[in-house]
Parts: C-alpha cells; structure tokens; sequence
C-alpha cells in the first residue's frame, strides 16, 4: 500500500510520502544509451550546475537564458506577494514551455545579475505519456501534477521517505495546496544525470520539483526562508 503524500510537519520537520516512487512505475524504460527518436538533441552537459555570469552592473540575465516573459512575470509576482517574500536578492524560477531534460529551473540574482540553470522533473500527471514535457497543471490533491504560480520558499527540511528537502508554501488559487499536497523540493535519482542518459529525460514526480541529488545540496543551501519560486508555461 502506498503511503499518503500528505505530510506531517511537526518542528520545521516535513514527514513526507514518496515522490521518489515515481520512476519505479514508467513503463517506457529503453536500453541504456537509447534515446527516443522523437526527443530532441541534449547538448552535453557537466554534472555541474552551469552558470551565466553578468559582464557589469546589475543587468539582470544578461546572456537571455531565461525566456524574457517568465523572467517579468516573476518580477510582478513578486511585487504582489512582497508580503511574503521577504528576501529579494534571488529568486527562483521554473519554464515548464521546456523540455524535462533541459535546463528548466534558474536561481537568479537580483543584485550581481548571473543565471545558474538545473534541471527539474514534473508531475506524472502532467505528463502521462511521459514525452517529456508538462501538458496540464493542477492544484488538486492526488492528480500527480505540477502547479504553476508564485510560492514563497519555507526553508530546509527532512522528510522520512525523501530525506533532506526545501518547503514551498504557494501563494496563489493555482498551488495554494502545496504544503497539503506536499509539494516540495528534493533529490531523486531519477532526476541525476545517468537517468537522464539512459531514458533521454527526466523521470516525473509525484508534482514536486525534483532536482538531481548533487543540484539540491547548494538549493537547500541557498534557498532558505521567503524567496521568490515562480513556475508557468
């Protein structure tokens, strides 16, 4: 029987079920080293996080990594959540438009300008032919899918299924049931690199963000309490 994936948080701790059983269940597993003839070309990439540097000044994403209408929306959602965004000198975005296994979740700095990109898995439910790309959003609990809007990260966690984690609280009519979806931030190996080489994507989620186990470890880190995480197509 399969834990509920609503969690318990009791002292900052989140008592979370499983994303991480998501990939166990896909049924399109290929040979290691096939890619789908319909998926597009990946180029190669470090397992390192890459990063755009700002050449001088603040000038935000000054390479155009980020599309420019997610990077405004976000701006405007900030504003309109500063309430409960607290801290503004980075924030976090996700371009569900791209392809799972691109570089789709950018942390941006709002006072030195660079862009670092990771990659991020969607939800089962947003994807159930698993092509690789999130189709339909949904905030409703037990659908498996993504949501998209403006949530206010809640800090590190540790939950019992996914281990260490960061809390999301979501700000808006199309995620506000994150905290009781146990929408959240985490590891999983089918969001690594050699699951990516072997299937030619990402694995999905239960509708969480899942990021490679390496990725996390400097999100959870840098992350922290108040800031800005905007998710759209």
């Amino acid at each position: 029987m399969r834990l509920s994936r609503r969690g318990l948080i009791l002292g900052g701790s989140a008592l979370l079920a499983g994303c991480s059983s998501a990939a166990s269940t896909t049924t399109s597993l290929q040979l290691a080293g096939a890619v789908a003839p319909t998926l597009p070309t990946l180029p190669e990439r470090a397992a390192a996080a890459h990063v755009q540097v700002a050449e001088a000044g603040t000038t935000i994403d000054p390479h155009g990594v980020v599309r420019k209408d997610l990077l405004e929306r976000a701006r405007a959602a900030m504003d309109v959540h500063g309430h409960k965004i607290s801290r503004r000198d980075r924030m976090y975005l996700v371009d569900f438009q791209k392809f799972s296994g691109e570089d789709r979740f950018y942390e941006v700095d709002l006072e030195g300008g660079w862009v670092t990109a990771y990659r991020t898995s969607h939800g089962r439910g947003s994807d159930p032919a698993h092509s690789g790309y999130a189709q339909q959003f949904s905030n409703r609990p037990d659908s498996h899918m993504s949501s998209i809007g403006a949530y206010a990260t809640a800090g590190a966690s540790w939950g019992s299924q996914q281990g260490p984690n960061v809390l999301l609280d979501g700000l808006e009519y199309s995620n506000n049931l994150a905290r009781e979806r146990a929408i959240i931030i985490h590891g999983a190996d089918y969001a690594d690199p050699a699951f990516l080489a072997r299937q030619g994507k990402l694995g999905r989620s239960y509708g969480c963000f899942s990021v490679s186990h390496a990725d996390l470890v400097p999100l959870r880190e840098r992350m922290g309490e108040g800031r800005l995480l905007f998710a759209m197509t």
